[in-house]
């Protein structure tokens, strides 16, 4: 990770850090709550006001927790990332055969489609409303599609070194471009309320990983 990357992180776990059992679930449930209003109503449409209402928290214990608001957003940036990664860690680690791989697409397609095309992915909705205009977020934001890589990466180097997968082929670029192909088949289908774009997205996707594969794994 990007030494600047690691700094703000670090930030901004220290400036919320609570001691105690308690202070640490009245923190999670804050930021639950920030996460919830956010995915409701926007960044622009979420006070501090209406996240201390909700979450049933004083003015004392928020500030407690969090500096002030940017630092509030951080932290949700952070975690959803967090909790980006955790949901599919299973799936992930699976990503290192064309089987796997088909499993981990077929999973993201029947995400979207369980959630009625709405929602898209919880980091690329945050960037959408942070990276231009908060860049400790924003780094947030990019170590989390980072992770997201690394993991996609780690199962096609797994494949390329059963001999799998060509010699040639480039298991970080690859990588990237499954990342790209997810994430934008993720933005059309919310846009769009329509799963066709994450469905093509996901076909795309496998079929990179097939073309790249050694004659005589196929």
């Amino acid at each position: 990770m990007d030494r600047s990357v690691q700094f703000r992180s670090i930030l901004v776990r220290m400036s919320a850090e609570p001691r105690t059992a308690r202070g640490r679930a009245t923190r999670e449930r804050i930021l639950d709550v920030t996460t919830s209003l956010i995915g409701e109503r926007g960044i622009a449409g979420t006070s501090l006001e209406d996240v201390r209402h909700a979450a049933g928290v004083s003015k004392s214990q928020l500030y407690l927790y969090f500096r002030d608001r940017d630092d509030l957003l951080r932290a949700v940036a952070h975690t959803t990332c967090d909790r980006v990664m955790d949901a599919q860690a299973d799936v992930l680690a699976e990503f290192d055969s064309v089987a796997g791989v088909a499993r981990y697409l077929a999973g993201t397609v029947a995400l979207q489609e369980q959630r009625k095309a709405r929602g898209g992915c919880p980091i690329g909705t945050l960037a959408g409303q942070l990276a231009e205009t908060d860049e400790p977020a924003r780094l947030e934001l990019v170590a989390g599609m980072d992770r997201w890589q690394a993991g996609l990466r780690a199962g096609l180097e797994a494949m390329r070194s059963r001999g799998e997968l060509r010699a040639d082929a480039d298991p970080g670029v690859l990588a990237g471009q499954v990342l790209a192909l997810i994430q934008g088949g993720l933005l059309l289908t919310q846009i769009r309320r329509d799963t066709a774009a994450i469905r093509d997205a996901a076909d795309g996707a496998l079929q990179l990983i097939r073309a790249s594969l050694d004659d005589k794994s196929l």
